[in-house]
């Protein structure tokens, strides 16, 4: 039998010959539209994110930028002594100017100006011949009215002897003891007269009344001397000042007078001492206010063995004034003038969030590029440098710098 005859004929090839969607498998067009919504959404985001990133920012930033940032200090305490600057003129401890009791011709001058003198030492003699010529006189007077007593009085004394044997008459006795009395009072006025003109003889020696040192001489050698006695207008010689110890009046202010006790302590600087302190003690007050200044006057005593100070000269009195009441010193730009009056700002941390306070104050002295301020802030405060103008109460803030003693703006800037 023949056997039958097999087709061997290649087949096609898959590979060789294009597949139709119909022949491809269904999960593999699901995976590809996956594929391409991934893409999609990959793309969105990457464009859309940024954005959305870059608007938080901006927020935040804006929101930053509204909250206002401020530096602040803390207030520096003040001294627990006030010092207080007054102009005084300083003064001899004792000023006295010299006069003449008595008239005359000016004999002689021992002493010139500037010259020290001692308590006793005779300054000039000045020639009284009048005066000399009149006690004489006086002196003779009262030599005939001793004279004239003597007598009255041996006459009184016999009548008084005689009365007893009626040898004379009562009368004669009690007129006897009438010229006695009143040749008595003759003598004692002739005794004063005497006494009256030998006074008047010692003042021709003007002697020097206290240690000191001789500020003028206004007169010199054969000049008249007129006492002024007579009526005519008498001329200052001489004029002595105590200088080793001065003294220095000024008037210290109505608010201040409470505390200007004696023994506290007062520094004097001198123009012509330039850095030179010359220390001084308030010594006495007047106690009471002077109505027209509302101020005390005062007096502080310096020494000056040295010598250096000069009576009359000009002097700026540093007086320490002790205080109870608590001083701070600010500087100027964190003061605030609003309507309300002067303020300052502080900052609060309330819920972890710094708000600023506004707070009235009350300023002591001014001291040009700082104030002191008496009452309204305490140590713990922190108060806010140059104040936006725009600040409010309650106001949130930033701080852009560590707080800071003393009173100055400038500081390093706070770590976040």
């Amino acid at each position: 039998m023949t056997e039958p005859v097999e087709n061997k004929s290649p087949q096609p090839s898959p590979h060789l010959s294009g597949v139709g969607p119909a022949d491809q498998k269904p999960g593999h067009g699901v995976l590809i539209a996956i594929i391409a919504l991934i893409v999609v959404i990959a793309i969105v985001v990457a464009g859309v994110v940024p954005r959305l990133r870059a608007k938080a920012a901006l927020k935040v930033e804006t929101n930053s930028l509204a909250v206002p940032q401020v530096q602040v200090i803390q207030p520096k305490r003040g001294s627990p002594a006030q010092e207080i600057i007054l102009p005084g003129n300083i003064q001899a401890f004792t000023d006295a100017p010299i006069y003449a009791r008595t008239n005359g011709y000016l004999k002689a001058w021992y002493f010139d100006i500037g010259a020290h003198v001692k308590q006793g030492q005779l300054l000039a003699v000045i020639e009284t011949p009048e005066v000399d010529q009149q006690l004489l006189q006086a002196r003779a007077d009262l030599n005939t009215a001793q004279a004239n007593l003597n007598l009255s009085q041996i006459t009184y004394n016999r009548f008084e002897g005689l009365k007893n044997t009626d040898s004379v008459s009562t009368q004669d006795v009690d007129n006897a003891a009438g010229d006695y009395a009143a040749k008595k009072a003759t003598v004692d006025s002739a005794q004063s007269n005497v006494n009256r003109l030998a006074d008047l003889q010692s003042f021709e020696k003007i002697y020097v009344p206290f240690d000191g040192v001789v500020t003028a001489r206004n007169t010199d050698v054969g000049q008249l001397i007129d006492s002024g006695s007579s009526g005519g207008v008498g001329r200052e010689l001489f004029h002595v000042a105590a200088i080793r110890t001065l003294r220095v009046y000024i008037n210290v202010p109505q608010q201040y007078s409470v505390a200007a006790r004696p023994g506290i302590l007062a520094d004097l600087t001198l123009a012509q001492f330039p850095g030179r302190k010359f220390q001084g003690k308030l010594v006495r007050t007047a106690n009471a206010i002077n109505l027209a200044s509302r101020t005390l006057l005062v007096e502080v005593d310096v020494d000056n063995s040295t010598g250096e100070l000069l009576p009359g000269a000009f002097t700026e009195v540093h007086l320490k004034i002790p205080t109870d009441i608590p001083s701070y010193i600010l500087p100027v730009n964190t003061l605030i003038f609003r309507a309300e009056g002067l303020q300052v700002a502080t900052v609060e941390t309330r819920d972890k969030v710094e708000r600023a306070k506004l707070v009235s104050i009350t300023l002591g002295r001014d001291f040009g590029a700082t104030v002191e301020v008496v009452s309204g802030i305490t140590d713990a405060d922190r108060v806010i440098v140059s104040p936006p103008d725009s600040l409010v109460d309650d106001e949130q803030v930033q701080i852009t710098q560590p707080n800071q003693q003393g009173g100055s703006g400038g500081a390093s800037p706070q770590p976040h």
